[in-house]
């Protein structure tokens, strides 16, 4: 372990070249001093992309300062790499499961990214691979370790507001898919396409946070989960999706959420309201820069004040997921704290039903563990 006065370094190995790659890595590289962060820093060490080339343009221009990054032309390689203690996921969501299984088996710890994978079934094997390895895994939902919602989480559980009662909550985007290809990750079924499984996680996420993570919950899973699905006759796949959770073992709290690639998204983003007052996230909701708390007088009452919270840093935000990964790494944790393994497959298993109620199936042999139908 290193010296207190030094921070602990994770040697990040990255699998895939694509967007949401170059958003993670170019936070990496970002001083963490920028962000108030002593105790954690970040090295790439290896990248991974289908060619050399692609991985070695992507280093140059994402990671310039980086120095001696190993370049690869298949991911394998970057599982192999005796340097690398920590992988990122970044690929479509119906390869996380071969990727992820491909980096616990060589024994790399792993960051993947969301949807974790194509269902719940996929999820739950590589978590029972990861402790019988002994190796950490999280998904990478980085809004959770967002400053924004560490303090929204504090106002929202010290008790001034009382219980949450209903939450809206939606991600929308119009990708205009009547112009894009049908290979594309949004309407290729094969890749898991469509808005359930990319934009879902996001309203799903605020319901986990504010009902499920809420102390008078008691970590009760929801006690129903009622989903419809307005699919595109272009693949398939669903274009807008809607889900009801309800949370009432413990709670008597609703969670209302919405999702779809051909609208933008909601102006409400996510609205999340107690006995005693409303906390309005101001979208987009993944990575909100602020939030109102308004207090009633009374509960059921009138608004009698509001506060606005508003949030900045250097950087994208991806960087703080990637923190609370070295921090994990450093003290010998298996999961984290904050998002464990618990609440990435409640998040499967929710999207596993809407599908199911849904009637969106996947094409045979996507999903490599059971199949949703």
């Amino acid at each position: 372990m290193a010296a207190s006065n030094q921070p602990y370094v994770l040697k990040w190995g990255i699998v895939s070249t694509g967007w949401i790659a170059q958003q993670f890595v170019k936070d990496l590289l970002e001083d963490p001093k920028t962000r108030n962060v002593t105790d954690v820093a970040h090295k790439v060490v290896a990248v991974g992309s289908r060619t050399v080339e692609s991985a070695k343009k992507f280093v140059a221009d994402y990671a310039p300062k980086e120095t001696g990054v190993k370049t690869y032309g298949s991911y394998a390689e970057v599982y192999a790499d005796p340097d690398v203690d920590a992988v990122y996921i970044g690929t479509p969501h119906t390869l996380h499961y071969e990727n992820a299984l491909e980096a616990l088996n060589a024994g790399k710890h792993v960051l993947c990214e969301k949807a974790t994978t194509s269902n719940a079934a996929e999820l739950k094997a590589l978590l029972k691979l990861a402790k019988e390895k002994k190796l950490f895994f999280m998904e990478a939902l980085w809004t959770r370790f967002h400053p924004l919602t560490l303090e929204l989480k504090r106002i929202a559980e010290e008790g001034t507001l009382g219980d949450p009662v209903v939450l809206h909550a939606d991600l929308s985007a119009d990708f205009h898919i009547e112009d894009l290809p049908l290979t594309h990750r949004m309407l290729d079924p094969k890749l898991g396409g469509g808005a359930l499984l990319d934009l879902g996680p996001y309203p799903l996420f605020w319901a986990m946070l504010a009902l499920y993570e809420h102390p008078s919950n008691k970590h009760a899973r929801p006690t129903s989960i009622t989903g419809s699905i307005v699919k595109t006759p272009i693949t398939g796949v669903d274009a807008s999706s809607s889900f009801t959770l309800n949370f009432t073992e413990h709670l008597r709290a609703q969670a209302v959420l919405s999702c779809s690639m051909v609208v933008p998204a909601a102006h409400f983003g996510a609205t999340i309201r107690y006995k005693k007052g409303n906390i309005i996230v101001k979208p987009p909701i993944f990575r909100s820069p602020a939030f109102t708390v308004q207090y009633f007088d009374k509960p059921g009452g009138d608004i009698v004040r509001e506060e606005t919270k508003t949030f900045k840093y250097v950087g994208g935000g991806w960087h703080f997921e990637a923190d609370e990964v070295a921090r994990c790494l450093r003290d010998g944790k298996l999961e984290s704290d904050s998002w464990g393994h618990e609440k990435s497959i409640i998040m499967m298993e929710v999207f596993d039903e809407v599908r199911r109620q849904g009637k969106y199936v996947l094409p045979e042999g996507v999903e490599k563990v059971d199949r949703v139908q």
